[in-house]
């Protein structure tokens, strides 16, 4: 609930919320009245919207290769298609202006077998969403997620070298490459235009059977603290946003984020 949800921001010292999911809702999903009692809670407890976490091109793509059913499509409430998108855009961005968003996370449709062939219709998707908002202040934010077909750091490079609108930045999420198969730090990262990484998401895990076995932030194979430094050395100036995938003591997500929001605070004042 955003009530909890509320809370235990507060308590970590967190200045901001990213909003994908309110009260078993995917944010796409609210009506105007729930929008707006969301932000009033919001704007009651100081806490500035940083991003939409939009569904924007997390669909099948038609005509494409064969969906890869190696990754699980996590939707998060979120089952909207791509005959949806054009209305499911449109609705993002009013969302985005509602909560004085800069940043709406898209992404790159569910991930093929061969996610090579479908580059020409994502850097088309994404030129039309960069042109369309040209003169506005929202950021497309491409996230590498490891269940579209740009997961890894070096398939966001070569999107981005395609894509050279200052509007379309990167969602860098390290943990997302390393269940792609990429080294997310020092190599991934190395790859990165640093000037369009618009928003970094963290979460930590490690590889076991070809499967992701989600843990504390900071205690499995992604190395935050040394990506942390390396941001901030590169003059990062964005948010570190906590995207808690595991499932915490006795199955208790609540708790696991507080554990893992207590980890990103110490991470990020460490480095």
């Amino acid at each position: 609930m955003l009530a909890d949800a509320i809370v235990g921001l507060k308590e970590i010292g967190m200045g901001g919320a990213e909003l994908r999911v309110i009260d078993g809702k995917n944010i796409m999903d609210l009506t105007d009245d729930q929008l707006q009692q969301a932000k009033d809670k919001l704007d009651d407890a100081g806490l500035r919207v940083i991003s939409i976490a939009s569904p924007v091109l997390k669909c099948v793509l038609p005509n494409a290769p064969e969906v890869d059913e190696r990754f699980g499509h996590d939707a998060f409430a979120s089952k909207h298609t791509f005959e949806d998108q054009p209305r499911l855009i449109e609705r993002a961005f009013y969302i985005a202006h509602f909560f004085g968003a800069k940043i709406l996370r898209v992404f790159s449709y569910w991930r093929t077998k061969k996610p090579e062939i479908c580059l020409e219709s994502i850097v088309e998707a994404l030129s039309q969403l960069a042109f369309l908002r040209d003169k506005e202040v929202v950021v497309i934010g491409l996230e590498n997620e490891h269940a579209c077909n740009i997961g890894t750091a070096s398939e966001t490079a070569l999107a981005l070298e395609y894509i050279r609108h200052p509007n379309l930045k990167v969602v860098w999420d390290p943990a997302n490459a390393l269940v792609a198969g990429e080294d997310p730090f020092p190599g991934g990262y190395s790859l990165l235009p640093k000037g369009r990484i618009a928003h970094v998401h963290a979460k930590d895990c490690h590889m076991h059977a070809g499967q992701p076995v989600w843990g504390p932030l900071g205690t499995r194979s992604v190395r935050w603290k040394e990506q942390i430094a390396a941001l901030k050395a590169d003059g990062y100036e964005g948010y570190l946003s906590l995207e808690t995938h595991w499932p915490g003591p006795g199955g208790n997500k609540f708790e696991a984020s507080r554990i893992c929001g207590w980890n990103l605070r110490g991470l990020a004042s460490g480095s």
